[in-house]
């Protein structure tokens, strides 16, 4: 599908400024539009939204069909008369410029549950019905996915294949004993769904009004610990007693010199193709009621997946083994007809991955900052693209380019001294610049290349340096918690971003 010629900008809501120790759905998330609009930007990309687990990742949910209920606004819930503001008088001393995920889970959780007693106790007939719609709408993953999350914090968060043999099995009397013994605490759990997709798409529909579209992300895989997995074993590689025979990650590649190891099951292809791909077809269409277009993770998974023994501990030891990409989404395209779809086919890209993205119509990425880690044929360098690709500065995993800029040689890095000089010396002589302002040097390459769409992260529209990376691939702490500061997304920031989208054609408001 080709894309018209279009800009935007990167940030997780998670990222967003707030009082409320994580961002929301709420005011500044609206300010944030206002920003975009400002800037002449029509895509708004984020991360998954689903509810994370263990680690924070958005890339490990437990489930891919639930939204994230800590970016739930307190704001917009006082608004509907669930809190008053005696509820937000307890607000914990938050830093502006992280996530603290474990108190703001505690401060948020407590929120939702004072919201939903008074829900259960209001005579606003209105309310009761859109969540009673809303239950019946989407009964075929939430009433699992309710009772996955009830059951987990009744057996104080611990995965679902330690729970008892027979909810481990999911044996019919067992589950309906624990669905009545629970069922306050499921139907809060419906409730909190609920209020995120109420709020998820008030904004997606001011966005719309915006002029802007929201790029949303879909990771080929899902966490082990996930409602998907407990309810749907028979569609992933498991052993007898629920645990992974093999797991997935990607070989040694630039982020990580023994590969990295992610961890999720892998999926059982013979028994998904066996139904009709029937998952995936739930799965996205439910993405595409969420966002507008989908960013798949790991395209490259759909020709091959690199699978790793269950045990292992990194990477090195999987293999290749090949995936029905071609036949899934013929599937999807049959169903849903033609997918507004971003092919994530960075790292190790072989001819049939090619062949896969091409033969769909789907564009595929480039990343600048890896343009320059060998020479003038590299397909990372504006002049090389092409009009059906998707150019970024640098993605969620990357280092932000006045941190690439800067780097040096040390622990964790996949570069010496010697690559890093060089590819800065390449850098500033294909830019033309002395680095001073490297941020915009990358921001005017992206903008100014032939690529259909160009995408920067809000880090390198602000020229912040390492501090605010969001991720280091293969690493498990301080990931996932950067904030932006409210009073960083100034007027002069959005005028300059948006005089240079209507010199290269991007800017909302033009014609192309």
């Amino acid at each position: 599908m080709n894309f018209p010629r279009a800009s935007g900008v990167l940030l997780h809501p998670t990222s967003l400024p707030g009082p409320y120790g994580v961002g929301d759905l709420g005011p500044q998330a609206y300010a944030f539009i206002d920003f975009l609009a400002a800037a002449g930007q029509n895509i708004w990309q984020v991360l998954p939204l689903g509810p994370t687990g263990y680690g924070d990742s958005p890339y490990a949910c437990y489930s891919a069909f639930a939204g994230n209920t800590l970016l739930i606004s307190p704001d917009l819930l006082l608004s509907d008369g669930l809190l008053v503001a005696a509820d937000l008088a307890a607000l914990p001393a938050f830093v502006p410029e992280r996530v603290d995920f474990a108190a703001s889970h505690d401060f948020k959780d407590s929120l939702l549950r004072r919201a939903f007693t008074v829900f259960k106790q209001t005579n606003d007939s209105e309310l009761r019905s859109a969540f009673a719609e809303f239950c019946e709408r989407e009964a075929a993953w939430l009433d699992d996915y309710a009772l996955f999350r009830a059951l987990k914090d009744a057996h104080e968060g611990v995965a679902w294949n330690e729970w008892e043999p027979a909810l481990v099995r999911r044996e019919p009397a067992a589950l309906e004993a624990a669905a009545s013994k629970l069922s306050d605490q499921v139907e809060a759990q419906k409730f909190y769904q609920f209020l995120f997709f109420r709020q998820w798409s008030a904004l997606k529909a001011q966005c719309h009004r915006r002029g802007i579209k929201v790029v949303g992300d879909l990771p080929i895989f899902v966490a082990h610990d996930s409602a998907d997995v407990w309810t749907n074993p028979d569609q992933f590689k498991l052993n007898d007693d629920g645990t992974p025979i093999v797991v997935a990650g990607v070989p040694p590649d630039y982020f990580s010199a023994t590969g990295q190891l992610w961890g999720n099951p892998l999926y059982n292809w013979d028994r998904m193709r066996a139904d009709g791909f029937k998952w995936w077809l739930r799965r996205v269409h439910a993405t595409l009621q969420t966002v507008d277009i989908v960013r798949i993770d790991h395209f490259r998974g759909f020709a091959a997946c690199w699978e790793i023994p269950g045990g292992d501990t990194t990477a090195e030891r999987g293999r290749w083994v090949t995936a029905p990409g071609r036949e899934l989404f013929t599937a999807i395209r049959a169903a849903l007809g033609e997918l507004p779809i971003i092919a994530e086919d960075l790292g190790v890209i072989t001819p049939d991955v090619e062949a896969l993205r091409d033969d769909f119509g789907f564009p595929g990425m480039r990343i600048l900052q890896f343009g320059f880690s060998s020479d003038s044929k590299n397909m990372d360098l504006p002049h090389n693209y092409h009009k059906n690709v998707v150019v970024y500065t640098g993605t969620h995993d990357n280092d932000t380019a006045v941190g690439w800029c800067s780097s040096v040689a040390g622990a964790g890095s996949t570069r010496d001294a010697k690559q890093i000089e060089r590819e800065r010396e390449f850098c500033f002589k294909y830019l033309g610049t002395d680095g001073d302002e490297i941020h915009w040097d990358f921001i005017r390459a992206a903008l100014a290349s032939v690529a259909n769409t160009a995408v920067v992260p809000l880090q390198d529209v602000l020229g912040l340096g390492t501090e605010a990376r969001m991720n280091l691939p293969n690493s498990t702490t301080g990931n996932w918690s950067w904030r932006v500061r409210a009073e960083l997304l100034t007027a002069d920031t959005s005028v300059r971003l948006r005089e240079l989208t209507e010199v290269y054609g991007r800017a909302a408001d033009l014609e192309i």
